[in-house]
């Protein structure tokens, strides 16, 4: 057997890690938990979710935001004073019945010298100066697609009727485009939001100058989506780009308010309008300049170029990251506060995700972090002590927490805790940040702190725990090797309250294991998903082990799986599997295994690899062949079906249908547009051919994850499904 480590109450009082065991002696008066409590969708979810309060920066003053107040927070004390009301912004802005702001929570306040508050939810988006209490400028188009608003110009971007459309300060709404379709989209996501793409407008720092996406799908192939609640089932496909067919042709146009025109960068230097990815654009500080991460369709050639704002023409290449499996550039090139022409970029090339250092020529100054840590990202920037504030797993593997780097002697100073996981935000000098966090007791934190370093901290809110009237199950984590026998890999494991170590217990593994994802964390309850407790309090124990090919542990941990998804990952897995049989505890004649899309597909591999292993397994939107599978994210794994054709035969499940032994459960959203039902349906076939019995069920309308109450639904088939049969 190999080496196993449990953490302990013991390591809680370590700052590297505060991974525990968390027990609640059963009690007679405790409540057990519904799925309706449990779930997202649940009709009482909010009664088990921890206490949380939402605050916001106005300058260096920090504001906290409530439905009914805004009030301002002394940072040294927490002492609240009220700013103004719900009520109050009504009246100064003349609301009626029709038109008026429902509450303050996403409300901001975009000049740190200006007594002004922002808000967007009345048909239109506002600014009111609550200190003269008016109204002092407003626009009326809020609620259209894709809303941008410039602060610096107050100048608005948005689509209506697939039209880019731009309204400046004084009201004047121009339509910049005029042949947007379903197959030219304009001012939206692209790249089917890979890349670390979420949105297609980008508005200079000065707010005149609007750059945004043009994407042309017109070659993209549909998929024949059914949309079933017309009288007659009606055609309503999607544009699905599959790996090694044909994609869409991205480019990059800006539009000049104060001149009404707009050009086209000149970013179209490859063979074919389709073999390249355009991500990540940023502006320079003088709105003179367009940054763009150029990409190959293989994914391996990643090129950092500068565009002239104005004349759209290629400045220079600055930088450029070839590797032999892929590059995936993630983050835009953010400048230095106090140096316009030194910028900070991101990479994985020396293994971990790490800052540099270059200035606008494209020379290397310096690497700013450096060791085996992921930055998992750049907050912000103290302009005064001129260091940059980020977030990394430097303390451990699975947690995540906030350090001061000093741009000149590259210093790192932490400024939390050093326990648990945390989200930082900024204030506009970047001297202060709200500091939420979450450890595996600590259900939710909110501190107030300073970017000095010097420890210390005003507490904004500390959540009692919301479960404590409820019967908890016992979480634990710890580590075991991977299957190279060197690699430490992260578990979770949840079991009932009435544990006892005496008795056998039916064991469901909860899989995901693929890239860009996360199951274990040092945060509350070790980031145990609400099903786990549900299915504990009926008496199974649940096993979640984050697989080599999962995210935060380095390129090379991540990268294993190149060209052939699914196999490092199910090595891995067995070797959890390995450590449940050690366990006197758990019941090795009742395994079951439930993932979700990645882990759907890794559920049906593991069902049909190791048939005499698991008993029952569900997935749910499972990739059942990667040739089935959008382009982006299938190819920079796989390749191409031509280039790589052994490796898409390998991980197929279709030729593994025959395998299947146990009762399985495949579930997916009748109109799936992310992992299309050919999957599910071929599987099916499959099946058919080969003589084996799987169980189908399928959500109509819903998409790739189920939305609302129809969640409760699904969790409770899922339970319902191991209670049939593995119980």
């Amino acid at each position: 057997m190999k080496f196993i480590k449990l953490f302990s109450l013991i390591t809680l009082l370590s700052p590297l890690s505060s991974l525990l065991s968390i027990t609640t002696p059963m009690q007679a008066q405790k409540k057990l938990f519904t799925l309706e409590e449990l779930n997202y969708g649940g009709t009482n979810y909010h009664q088990v979710v921890p206490e949380n309060k939402y605050y916001t920066w106005w300058g260096d003053e920090l504001v906290r935001t409530d439905v009914e107040e805004c009030y301002l927070v002394d940072k040294k004390t927490g002492k609240e004073t009220l700013l103004f009301s719900l009520d109050d912004v009504n009246k100064w802005t003349d609301a009626n019945d029709t038109v008026f702001v429902r509450h303050l929570m996403n409300a901001t306040f975009p000049y740190p010298d200006k007594s002004l508050v922002a808000l967007g939810n009345r048909k239109s988006f506002i600014l009111v100066d609550f200190k003269t209490k008016a109204l002092v400028w407003q626009d009326s188009i809020a609620e259209q697609k894709a809303y941008d608003w410039s602060a610096a110009s107050k100048n608005t971007a948005f689509v209506k009727d697939n039209q880019l459309m731009v309204v400046d300060a004084k009201g004047r709404c121009r339509k910049i485009t005029a042949d947007g379709s379903r197959n030219i989209v304009y001012g939206q996501t692209v790249h089917r939001n890979e890349f670390g793409i979420d949105k297609g407008t980008f508005w200079s720092p000065n707010g005149e100058l609007l750059a945004f996406y043009r994407m042309d799908q017109t070659n993209v192939a549909d998929y024949p989506q059914v949309d079933i609640t017309t009288r007659m089932a009606s055609y309503e496909p999607d544009k699905y780009p599959m790996a090694g067919e044909q994609s869409h042709y991205v480019t990059v146009g800006v539009y000049d308010v104060k001149n009404d025109k707009t050009i086209y960068l000149d970013t179209n230097d490859q063979p074919t309008p389709s073999d390249s990815y355009l991500t990540n654009i940023a502006w320079s500080p003088d709105s003179k300049v367009i940054y763009i991460f150029h990409l190959n369709r293989e994914q391996n050639d990643c090129r950092l170029r500068s565009y002239d704002a104005t004349t759209g023409k290629c400045i220079a290449e600055i930088y450029r990251e070839t590797s032999d499996k892929y590059v995936e550039p993630l983050h835009p090139i953010v400048f230095l506060p106090w140096d316009d022409n030194k910028f900070i970029l991101q990479s994985q090339r020396d293994g971990y995700n790490h800052l540099y250092l270059y200035n606008r020529d494209g020379k290397l100054l310096k690497q700013l972090t450096k060791g085996n840590f992921v930055v998992e990202e750049l907050v912000g920037f103290n302009e005064k002590k001129q260091s940059v504030i980020i977030t990394s797993n430097e303390a451990n593997a699975i947690q995540r927490n906030t350090y001061s780097v000093d741009i000149k002697s590259g210093k790192r100073t932490l400024l939390d805790n050093g326990r648990g996981s945390h989200r930082a935000m900024l204030s506009a000098s970047g001297e202060w940040f709200v500091d939420r966090y979450t450890e595996p007791t600590v259900p939710r934190n909110i501190e107030v702190r300073s970017t000095q370093g010097t420890g210390k901290s005003t507490m904004l809110l500390c959540a009692s725990d919301p479960w404590n009237e409820y019967v908890q199950p016992i979480f634990e984590s710890g580590t075991i090797l991977a299957a190279d026998g060197t690699t430490e890999l992260y578990y979770r494991m949840v079991k009932p309250n009435d544990f006892d170590p005496t008795k056998k217990y039916p064991t469901v593994v909860y899989v995901y294991g693929g890239p860009h994802a996360h199951n274990v964390e040092a945060s509350w309850h070790w980031q145990s998903r609400s099903w786990e407790t549900y299915m504990a309090q009926k008496g199974y124990i649940i096993f979640i082990l984050d697989n080599r090919g999962s995210e935060n542990r380095g390129r090379d941990f991540e990268q294993v799986t190149f060209h052939q998804l699914g196999q490092v990952e199910m090595q891995d897995q067995m070797e959890g599997v390995k450590f449940l049989k050690s366990l006197p505890y758990v019941d090795s004649e009742r395994l079951g295994v439930h993932g979700w899309s990645f882990g759907g597909f890794m559920t049906i591999s593991l069902m049909t690899n190791y048939p005499d292993v698991f008993k029952v397994g569900v997935a749910g939107g499972p990739v059942i062949d990667w040739r089935w599978y959008e382009v982006m994210y299938g190819e920079r794994y796989m390749g191409t079906p031509q280039n790589n054709p052994e490796g898409y035969e390998k991980i197929s499940l279709i030729s593994k249908a025959k395998n299947l032994k146990g009762k399985l459960q495949i579930i997916t959203g009748y109109n799936d547009n992310t992992v299309v039902p050919q999957n599910c349906l071929s599987f099916l076939n499959a099946c058919i051919e080969a003589g084996t019995q799987p169980d189908f069920f399928v959500y109509p309308g819903e998409e790739h994850n189920m939305r609302g109450h129809k969640s409760v639904h699904l969790h409770e088939r899922i339970t319902q499904y191991f209670e049939d049969y593995l119980k």
